[in-house]
């Protein structure tokens, strides 16, 4: 898969994906970022640490997130992205559902559109996607049926329904004239899912390769591992750290997480033993 000017070879390695939330409200790194200078520096020490690209958040999307406009996401992401572009050579992916924004991000340098709502909030970004021709990530995501936390979903039935979205979702891809190379799969872990679903899909993960397409994970500090094990936010790496050597076990092609250099050695360990022979 080409994103930007690197080719990545998602059949044969597992790459990292560095979190940049340039927003003041994210549920892990909020207001850290939001100033640029602090954001280059956050890029570099990622790029040293390992990042294979990066991926700029202008809005938070933690549940229970306040949405802003999109001349107020675009005025945070688009410096922040000509800075990257003009100042370290990694590909660059913008967090975002809004066309309009991506529009504004893919002229200021952007290579990848990271979609949450798998092109089904924005009737026009599939366009947008298409006629840039930048690559995409397109994550399954639902609103919640009322009761659902507390009666949870049958693992089978929850999986038939997460596959069902995401054909839907490349259906809505391939109507638009996005290529298959461009794009990318998210099983949405931390959206639209109870604790119970999220643990369900990472069980399940191997199934989203039927698809054909490169997957990425996002469950860094997330909290499904929050919950599972009773820990805080700031206390979350060793479970963010068993979901990336599971990404790895079940040919996923990118991992999204915030702290790069960990993720980065426990693929190279798992790679290590994987291809060992």
């Amino acid at each position: 898969m080409k994103i930007g000017n690197r080719e990545f070879d998602t059949k044969h390695h597992t790459y990292v994906m560095g979190i940049l939330n340039v927003t003041p409200d994210s549920f892990s790194d909020g207001g850290n970022y939001d100033q640029i200078d602090a954001a280059l520096f956050h890029v570099e020490q990622m790029k040293k640490d390992g990042a294979d690209l990066i991926d700029v958040g202008g809005e938070s999307t933690r549940p229970g997130h306040t949405q802003i406009s999109d001349q107020e996401e675009i005025s945070r992401v688009v410096p922040v992205i000509e800075r990257i572009k003009k100042e370290i050579d990694l590909p660059i992916s913008v967090d975002t559902y809004k066309s309009e924004v991506a529009k504004a991000a893919i002229d200021a340098g952007a290579d990848l559109i990271n979609d949450i709502w798998g092109l089904k909030y924005d009737p026009n970004l599939a366009k947008v996607i298409a006629e840039t021709e930048v690559a995409c990530c397109l994550m399954h995501n639902r609103t919640l049926p009322e009761g659902t936390e507390e009666t949870g979903t049958d693992a089978g039935k929850l999986m038939q329904e997460v596959m069902a979205d995401l054909r839907e979702t490349l259906r809505l891809a391939k109507e638009a004239g996005i290529r298959d190379e461009k794009i990318m799969l998210d099983p949405g872990v931390g959206f639209g899912k109870t604790c119970e679903m999220n643990l369900q899909v990472m069980h399940e993960l191997a199934q989203f390769q039927t698809f054909g397409y490169p997957v990425l994970l996002g469950t860094s500090r997330k909290s499904m591992i929050g919950l599972t094990l009773n820990v805080p936010v700031d206390q979350r790496e060793e479970g963010t750290l068993v979901t990336t050597v599971m990404a790895v076990q079940t040919g996923c092609g990118f991992v999204r997480v915030h702290d790069v250099l960990k993720n980065k050695r426990a693929i190279q360990m798992m790679e290590a033993i994987r291809d060992a022979v």
